[in-house]
């Protein structure tokens, strides 16, 4: 039958699996608007382009479940950049769509055209512009192949309008999705593994993000529990292990680590990291984290593996499938079983090395803002952060228990990601509290987002950690270049500027509190709400925060 290629490109979203789309419509994409309207997918329309890519990427983390972001031509299309390229350093598969000029327009510099194939290129895993209405089943099954192969990624598709508008020959029910082959790792390698596993007196367990996409932690703490080898997480799979589970060693890193974490990768004489980049915010000075001990590295990606130090092993793999081919071939090989009493402390350090939160101090200190968080709310909520300051201290005092429930931007650090992002998690999860705590200068950037929480009554819990400076900002300008300028912000907190007033007037509630006790009881009332609750914490303004420039040096300030 003849239809319309935008009618095409909807028909094969909906057969793909998406019922969700976070976007806003505009004349360079109207024609795909026309057949969303009767389609099965449930529309979100957005307050500025670069809040769809969030919320799509969010929604993603929180239910393994692809989204669609979608906008018009031009400015629309520049700012999904952002969100594609947080999106694509955390491995997110989104499907992002913008609108483009006619075909024949491209070398005219028409209103609105602007090249997305170059411009996205970097930041996608692959960006498509169909030039004919006949490219768009093979374009369209190409585009969710590599989305979900591999390294999951974003992909764009730039929709020049005389090409939505074209039609073609097709019919959905001989659409078939193309097969996705996992990514299976090689036996004698993993058998190398576990021989050098079995040569070690005290190994370490690295579960990365990977492990998350996988959806392989349950697979992974039972290998840990059955050979009594500790696990750390990177901050991309906090929550991976539960907080209080004997074997949880929680993070190592030069900012969002743990004195714990730390403790136990340097006192290990062999890691084994599964689905993690080794970024620089993990390993700091690589000398003193490489040491002399050696590393197993397991990734999906064969360029990653290499990628920051050359490990003793590289073993290219999905992270499920290399993780149940580790316990085959350990039960075979009879691997001997690490518990010492290196395991055996492990709990007791993990308490007593635990950063203090439970100040009591006014104006609050930042780190009892995470102690009220972790007391107010369940296993089950779901966390946003974005970078700074806060999203430091976030990784350091957050207590998650279940994998999917932090949702960080890790690789990119984006200021503007919270907000959009806890939106999009509340869409695949509205059963489930959605919160973000971010910091008074992050609230400004798609602070309007909270909007979209109330006229789709989808609420959200905002915490502000108003400490009215760049936190980490003046921290680097102080510690790095001796100098502090252009970061403090104290009308932040003395009511020049009013976030409360913000929040009510995008149909919110919100309070400001400036106590342990009045943050406590405000929690509680965001939690009851039925509304997106924006709280105002006035905190302590110049507090510091724990980091250093290898995991043997790192400075305390609190």
């Amino acid at each position: 039958m003849r239809v319309k290629a935008a009618e095409a490109i909807v028909q094969i979203m909906v057969k793909e699996g998406i019922t969700d789309a976070f976007g806003i419509p505009g004349a360079g994409i109207n024609p795909v608007y026309k057949y969303l309207e009767n389609a099965p997918i449930a529309h979100y329309g957005m307050r500025h382009e670069e809040a769809c890519t969030h919320a799509a990427d969010a929604y993603f983390r929180a239910s393994h479940k692809i989204a669609l972001a979608i906008c018009t031509a031009g400015p629309g299309a520049t700012n999904f950049v952002t969100g594609l390229y947080t999106a694509n350093i955390d491995s997110i598969p989104l499907l992002a769509i913008v609108g483009q000029a006619n075909t024949w327009q491209l070398s005219q510099d028409p209103f609105q055209c602007v090249d997305m194939v170059s411009i996205a290129d970097t930041v996608t895993k692959k960006v498509f512009r169909p030039m004919k209405a006949e490219e768009i089943p093979e374009m369209m099954r190409e585009a969710f192949y590599l989305m979900r192969e591999g390294k999951p990624g974003p992909v764009l598709i730039d929709f020049p309008l005389d090409v939505q508008m074209g039609e073609l020959e097709f019919d959905i029910e001989s659409y078939e999705p193309k097969e996705i082959n996992k990514v299976m790792p090689d036996p004698e390698k993993i058998e190398k593994a576990i021989e050098m596993l079995s040569e070690a007196e005290n190994p370490l367990i690295i579960m990365g993000g990977g492990v998350r996409l996988a959806e392989a932690e349950e697979a992974l703490i039972r290998f840990a529990e059955e050979y009594q080898i500790p696990v750390i997480t990177t901050y991309m799979a906090k929550g991976g292990i539960p907080e209080n589970h004997p074997l949880n060693a929680g993070h190592a890193g030069i900012q969002v680590g743990q004195p714990i974490g730390n403790k136990y990768l340097l006192d290990s004489d062999i890691v084994l990291g599964i689905g993690c980049r080794f970024s620089d915010r993990h390993t700091g000075d690589l000398k003193v984290y490489r040491g002399d001990r050696k590393f197993i590295h397991i990734d999906i990606c064969e360029s990653q593996i290499g990628k920051v130090f050359e490990p003793d092993l590289g073993i290219v793999s999905d992270a499920a499938e290399a993780i149940k081919l580790m316990e085959e071939t350990a039960k075979a090989k009879k691997l001997k079983n690490f518990s010492n009493e290196r395991v055996a402390v492990l709990p007791v350090l993990r308490e007593e090395m635990a950063r203090k939160t439970d100040y009591d101090n006014v104006p609050i200190m930042p780190h009892r803002v995470f102690h009220e968080v972790n007391r107010a709310f369940d296993e089950n909520t779901m966390f946003t952060t974005g970078c700074g300051i806060v999203q430091i201290w976030s990784g350091q005092l957050q207590k998650i228990d279940k994998p999917g429930k932090y949702l960080p931007s890790g690789g990119a650090g984006t200021l503007g990601f919270e907000i959009p992002a806890a939106f999009g998690a509340k869409v695949a999860h509205p059963e489930n509290y959605a919160v973000t705590v971010l910091g008074d200068f992050g609230f400004t950037f798609m602070g309007e987002e909270i909007a979209v929480t109330t006229v789709f009554d989808k609420p959200i819990i905002v915490v502000i950690v108003n400490n009215a400076n760049l936190g980490l900002i003046r921290q680097n300008q102080k510690g790095a270049y001796g100098f502090e300028y252009a970061v403090g912000m104290p009308y932040n907190q003395d009511g020049t500027i009013d976030y409360i007033k913000v929040a009510e007037g995008f149909g919110c509630m919100g309070e400001r509190v400036f106590t342990p006790e009045e943050l406590q009881e405000a929690l509680e009332r965001a939690k009851a709400a039925g509304k997106t609750y924006v709280i105002d914490a006035i905190c302590v303004k110049e507090q510091l925060c724990d980091m250093g420039n290898s995991i043997a040096a790192i400075k305390s300030w609190a």
